[in-house]
């Protein structure tokens, strides 16, 4: 990935050290949620993974972790129907992987039943610091992709993008996809200003999303 691509944060040493053994100590899978009083006590610092199906959620996890089955991926979308949880097994920090939104193959009433679990989820969990929405690069910001945002905005949570797949893109798409995502980021009251682009494939932009992960810990 080019360093044109790449927008890049200079990053203290102390604090790209501290997300590298945020990441390196294990995580454990909790347990799955189908609804909100599933969720474990508010007891530590939680964030989320959020984006369409497919986009890429549970790989990303896998690659944040360094483990290859952490978080259960598919090829189906849809194939996460709750709010999966894993927390770190030494650290005060908890991973919610949601259901992805808009298509998906499973039945409408499923559909609208995690979709409801989303949505009251992103706006009512007190503990919850930071969303990562998930956009593939391929295709940037799409129409569900803004609702998610919207929301976000309206209650005031924080929320930061990280493009996916940007290995599938030549640099020259890649650079049009962050300068559109960009665009639409500098309008929003609750983003994050610094986007962060990945490849869970080739492991980049892995060292910024926990490096980013660390800061919350430590604010």
């Amino acid at each position: 990935m080019s360093q044109s691509v790449m927008t890049k944060i200079d990053y203290s040493p102390d604090v790209l050290e501290a997300g590298r053994l945020l990441f390196a100590r294990p995580f454990a899978f909790i347990k799955g949620c189908v609804s909100i009083a599933d969720l474990p006590e508010p007891d530590r610092l939680e964030i989320a993974f959020a984006g369409r199906s497919n986009v890429g959620k549970s790989s990303l996890i896998n690659a944040l972790t360094g483990t290859s089955s952490l978080a259960r991926t598919s090829n189906t979308p849809g194939r996460t129907q709750e709010l999966n949880i894993f927390e770190s097994e030494t650290e005060p920090l908890r991973i919610v992987d949601m259901p992805g939104y808009g298509y998906a193959k499973a039945p409408e009433d499923k559909v609208r039943a995690w979709t409801k679990l989303i949505h009251r989820y992103l706006t009512g969990r007190a503990i919850l610091r930071r969303v990562y929405v998930l956009v593939d690069a391929r295709h940037g910001p799409k129409a569900n992709d803004m609702t998610v945002m919207n929301e976000l905005d309206s209650a005031a949570v924080s929320y930061q993008i990280v493009l996916t797949k940007a290995d599938k893109l030549l640099a020259p798409e890649l650079e049009k996809v962050v300068a559109q995502t960009k665009a639409i980021v500098a309008k929003r009251t609750a983003a994050h200003p610094h986007i962060i682009i990945t490849s869970s494939h080739k492991g980049d932009g892995l060292s910024d999303l926990r490096t980013e992960v660390a800061l919350l810990l430590q604010s």
